[in-house]
């Protein structure tokens, strides 16, 4: 049962990613407007410290929020676990959600919206974006809250670089640390 959620999960950022590069293709969007290794280098590594940041921020400002999405971490890591998950597979996992989502999200959908909204369209990717994201809990209201903030800092590097490269990494590290931490997930005792 759990392979089968994993294969649609795959599917999921596979089509986000074909999508994403079919519609950038189709607009004339770009991936990179100009190559800068210096400047895509600095705006990966704020990219990580955002994302680094924004925990940082909403662990403090909203703790019980915060718990109760690390409770719903602990339970998907257990399922996780119990479906037999391997980690090359939750870097696999990392890797499409980090090609698809950046794609499909910034690549196409943000210069779309920007097309129409202007800087606005910034914005209303982000909200597009957290709602991709929902959580079954409502006592863990902060992390759609956190994910539009993300969001928006992965919107603000694309604007700003014109490279989807930042992103798609910073994106890819932050959800294979999230993923190995939930295949490290002990069972509450």
């Amino acid at each position: 049962m759990f392979a089968r959620v994993i294969r649609v999960l795959f599917a999921i950022q596979g089509g986000l990613f074909a999508l994403g590069l079919l519609w950038m293709s189709l607009a004339g969007y770009p991936v990179l407007r100009s190559p800068n290794a210096l400047r895509d280098t600095l705006a990966f590594f704020l990219l990580c410290g955002g994302l680094w940041g924004l925990e940082q921020v909403f662990s403090r400002l909203f703790p019980h929020s915060f718990r109760h999405a690390e409770a719903l971490h602990r339970q998907l890591g257990l399922a996780m676990q119990q479906g037999g998950l391997t980690y090359p597979q939750a870097l696999g996992l990392a890797g499409a959600s980090g090609l698809g989502e950046e794609f499909f999200f910034r690549g196409a959908l943000q210069n779309f919206l920007i097309g129409f909204l202007g800087p606005i369209g910034i914005l209303a990717q982000a909200v597009i974006f957290a709602a991709f994201h929902p959580i079954p809990d409502r006592k863990a209201w902060a992390y759609p809250l956190y994910t539009l903030f993300a969001g928006l800092l992965f919107g603000l590097s694309y604007a700003l670089t014109g490279s989807l490269i930042p992103g798609i990494l910073a994106h890819y590290l932050h959800n294979a640390r999230g993923f190995y931490e939930l295949l490290d997930t002990k069972p509450a005792t």
